[in-house]
């Protein structure tokens, strides 16, 4: 008894979740719910490889005909054993009802050699599980590196091969831990961390990032595979925020070399109309009608900054990059990165150069990463050189390099898109955007 005490208190203070490895069967821990109920494929259907942005665009009634027509190759191929779920190694893959965004994932798995599977996040291939085995006969495609690794990222990619070998012998069961914010994951295999907060590249459109939800499938193909215990947790936008500004699930706050540049009392630090804002529960708020461009005093040339953003609706700002101190920042500055609520009605019929991230009226951000208006976003936004790389709630939306930029919005010269060094500071318009955790870090 004193021994499983010491056990548990062990995990604890590891920071990671306190898995026994033999729950109850089935039965989820407190914060999660289970995937799989034990008994039958109730809250399933079944998909293949497939692009799943083209069949959550297909309307509802279309929607449902394709799971409907898809249950008969799933009676045929997967069933319950003893509360476990089987496959036989053919067929559609089980596919979750339910599209999720941000979560946590665990699952047991079992299988068999030679036997090759994974598990898609938001639909897109994938968490790999193969035999790693030399007799399995994949190790010239990186199978001797064992399994958990996202091995749909492109060659040399991080995450694509796991950190760690950490698969069990065949006949025993390993346990997974996933977990996803934006397009950021991070595989456990056996309690053992084999990808590190790393990007899941979209298999189906390489240029784009992956989509903001979607749902989890289980891939099966060439022997039998078992599943049990499987458990979701939706991560809520603040559990989200903490994860991604500290770099991955159950670190702790590092000495990155981030430096906060608002101190979350007043404007020491910045210069510009500061009148103009307010600081209201530690954040930079414009105020009401109000607007024009604070900026920190000290200058920065190569640097990773970090905030979260809070918009009201209708919300319009903006992060000035390399600002002079003086003039519009989108075209005396290196660039505005826009910050907007991108889905309102009223910004409809904008250029797509004007929407939430975009380098104003030079380069579009991918849209739909926005979180619902008045909670906050995590921005992380790099700029090197003349590159700019935008990731918003963990997915990357913008990656340009703005000297290469020849076509702007509306044929408008930017005269400071090559400037090399400027202050970083918000470009309000009047509206009550909020501004907090704002940290910078020199490169």
């Amino acid at each position: 008894m004193k021994h499983f005490f010491w056990m548990l208190s062990a995990l604890l203070l590891s920071g990671l979740p306190a898995y026994a490895g033999e729950p109850a069967l089935n039965q989820p821990p407190a914060g999660f719910v289970a995937l799989f109920n034990g008994t039958d494929l109730s809250g399933w259907w079944g998909a293949s490889t497939e692009d799943p942005a083209k069949y959550l665009a297909l309307p509802p009634e279309e929607l449902a005909k394709k799971k409907q027509a898809s249950l008969a190759d799933i009676q045929k191929h997967w069933s319950v054993d003893k509360g476990e779920l089987v496959n036989d190694g053919q067929g559609l893959y089980v596919t979750t009802d339910k599209n999720y965004g941000d979560f946590e994932m665990w699952v047991d798995y079992k299988t068999v050699a030679k036997a090759d599977s994974g598990i898609y996040l938001r639909g897109i291939p994938q968490v790999q599980i193969w035999d790693y085995t030399k007799d399995g006969g994949k190790w010239n495609i990186g199978a001797d590196k064992g399994s958990g690794g996202l091995w749909n990222n492109a060659p040399g990619a991080p995450g694509k091969d796991p950190l760690v070998l950490a698969d069990k012998p065949f006949g025993e069961w390993n346990h997974v831990r996933i977990v996803m914010v934006g397009e950021r994951v991070t595989v456990f295999l056996n309690d053992k961390l084999v990808v590190d907060h790393a990007r899941l590249e979209n298999y189906f459109a390489r240029a784009n990032p992956v989509p903001r939800t979607g749902p989890i499938q289980l891939q099966t193909h060439g022997g039998e595979i078992r599943w049990r215990n499987a458990f979701i947790h939706e991560i809520p936008p603040e559990e989200a925020n903490q994860i991604l500004r500290n770099g991955g699930p159950d670190k702790k706050p590092a000495d990155d070399g981030f430096v906060s540049v608002f101190n979350g009392k007043d404007f020491t630090g910045w210069a510009g109309p500061v009148d103009n804002y307010e600081v209201v529960d530690g954040a930079i708020r414009c105020k009401p009608g109000k607007g024009g461009t604070i900026y920190t005093t000290e200058v920065f040339k190569d640097f990773v900054a970090q905030l979260e953003i809070r918009l009201p609706p209708a919300g319009n700002n903006g992060l000035a990059i390399r600002y002079p101190g003086q003039g519009d920042t989108a075209y005396t500055g290196m660039c505005e990165l826009q910050v907007l609520d991108s889905e309102h009605p009223q910004y409809a019929k904008l250029d797509p150069r004007q929407y939430h991230g975009s380098v104003y009226g030079i380069v579009a951000a991918a849209r739909g990463y926005l979180r619902e208006t008045g909670q906050w976003n995590f921005q992380q936004v790099t700029v090197k050189g003349s590159t700019i790389r935008v990731e918003l709630n963990g997915t990357r939306i913008v990656d340009a390099d703005v000297s290469k930029v020849t076509q702007f919005m509306g044929n408008a010269a930017h005269p400071g898109k090559d400037r090399t060094e400027g202050h970083f500071g918000f470009a309000g318009h009047n509206d009550p955007v909020a501004f907090r955790d704002v940290r910078i870090k020199k490169l």
